[in-house]
């Protein structure tokens, strides 16, 4: 009994590893391309909230809330 269970403990850590390894290079890819995409995110948003439309937009919205009776 011992033996059947220590081959079968074996396997399954052998098939872990192996799994692992495929998929290594995966990983990495992933986080280089998702911070790419919040870099570029972030560069498109920025433009647009330093545009001049936005920017007098934001404006005239923060001195109404200010000119407003209580």
């Amino acid at each position: 009994m011992w033996h059947r269970m220590a081959g079968w403990t074996r396997r399954r850590w052998s098939k872990a590893r192996t799994g692992m390894r495929r998929d290594a290079g995966m990983n990495t890819a992933e986080y280089a391309m998702g911070t790419i995409a919040a870099c570029a995110f972030a560069a498109v948003l920025y433009k647009v909230v330093t545009s001049d439309a936005v920017a007098s937009g934001l404006r005239a919205t923060i001195e109404r809330a200010l000119d407003a009776p209580f």
